[in-house]
């Protein structure tokens, strides 16, 4: 008997994950951009810009350490600037 409630917690575990997946929502680069962007400008504090746009303040923070660390590593010169027609 055991046996069957783990197997059926897994498959609900399975569920719920997959539901997740589906209806997590995917911001696109510009939309982080401008998300980091307006945070950086400091018109509003980031808890009520990550509630205009619907978002977990760790996200906000987690794009903006991405962004700026993109960024350190262009101007010290780490990256090869991609070709505008490169295929990825």
């Amino acid at each position: 008997m055991n046996a069957k409630k783990q197997t059926h917690k897994g498959s609900a575990e399975k569920t719920v994950r997959d539901i997740g997946r589906e209806t997590r929502s995917h911001s696109s680069a510009e939309e982080k951009i401008r998300n980091v962007l307006e945070g950086l400008r400091g018109e509003d504090n980031i808890a009520e810009l990550c509630r205009k746009e619907g978002i977990n303040q760790n996200l906000h923070y987690r794009w903006s350490k991405e962004f700026l660390e993109t960024g350190k590593k262009c101007v010290a010169g780490d990256t090869v600037r991609e070709d505008a027609y490169s295929i990825r």
